[in-house]
Parts: structure tokens; C-alpha cells; sequence
């Protein structure tokens, strides 16, 4: 869990090349304490937003998606590489974001970023501990954004 204050610290989460695209969620109030993370589609449908805070961390990070083409929606099953749930191209795909002017990076993820609910929801059916996979969730954002983006997640707190 952690809290967010202010508008200014929701924003500051994000990399300056994403802050002109990031809209809070409407109705979000701060102070604003996130239970695992928070995740939200723009009303357009093209950007998908992402608020976390690593294992062990209080620092929120950021990162803004854009949904790509998904390609042929009679392809088989896809499974989101976060939370390993399956799903058709509408539920699953590839989410990308910008590292820098001239690179972008890929993932095939749940396209509304509910992982944490699909998680609890399998976790619970099968009479496992929910809070153990939600921590391997945050872990696998945690390294794709260390990995992939290249990100500093500060020091844990």
C-alpha cells in the first residue's frame, strides 16, 4: 500500500514524455492511498496508465501504454506475461511504450491492466494466498520497468 498527497505527485510518478498524456482516473480525490496498484484506460481507449510501487517500495512509478493493433482476433488464446491469465486478443495484448525517441517496447498484457482482480479471483478458487501472488505481480512490473525501461526505482523504503 501507499499514498499518493497531490495531483503534482500522481504526475511526478510518470517520465516527463508521458506527463502531457496522463489524466487522473475522473473522480480521483488525494489524498489517494493504492492498495497494490493503481490501473485505468483513457476515454479514448488508446492509452492504458499504470501507477505501482515495487515490493518493499512507498515511491510510485509510472507508466503510460499505448494499445497497439491487435492483429488477427481469431488467433488462439493469448496469456498476459504479468499475471498469466488467458484470455481472447479483446482481453489480452500487446501494451507498448516509449524507452526513449527512438525505441518502444512490447508486452503482452490483460488490456485494462485488472491483473490483481483475475490473480485474486484464480488465487482464491484454487485456496492460494492472494497477497503471494499479488507481490510476484509487482515484481514482474518492478523488473519491467528496471529491465525494459530502464527505470530507477529509488531505494526501498
Amino acid at each position: 500500500m501507499f499514498l499518493i498527497d497531490t495531483e503534482k505527485e500522481f504526475l511526478g510518478a510518470f517520465r516527463s514524455r508521458d506527463r502531457k498524456f496522463v489524466e487522473p482516473p475522473k473522480g480521483t480525490q488525494f489524498p489517494l492511498f493504492v492498495r497494490d496498484y493503481l490501473s485505468w484506460v483513457d476515454p479514448h481507449g488508446v492509452r492504458v496508465f499504470l501507477v505501482f510501487a515495487p515490493p518493499g517500495g512507498k515511491k510510485p512509478t509510472g507508466i503510460a501504454f499505448r494499445r497497439d493493433q491487435q492483429g488477427d482476433k481469431t488467433l488462439a488464446l493469448r496469456v498476459c506475461d504479468w499475471c498469466r491469465s488467458s484470455g481472447s486478443a479483446d482481453q489480452i495484448g500487446l501494451l507498448t511504450t516509449d524507452v526513449d525517441s527512438k525505441r518502444r517496447v512490447g508486452v503482452n498484457l490483460c488490456l485494462d491492466l485488472r491483473c490483481n482482480e483475475r490473480l485474486e479471483s484464480a488465487t482464491n478458487l484454487a485456496g492460494r494466498n492472494a497477497l503471494d501472488e499479488n507481490r510476484q505481480l509487482l515484481e514482474r512490473m518492478a523488473r519491467f520497468a528496471t529491465e525494459a525501461l530502464g527505470l530507477d526505482l529509488g531505494p526501498k523504503a
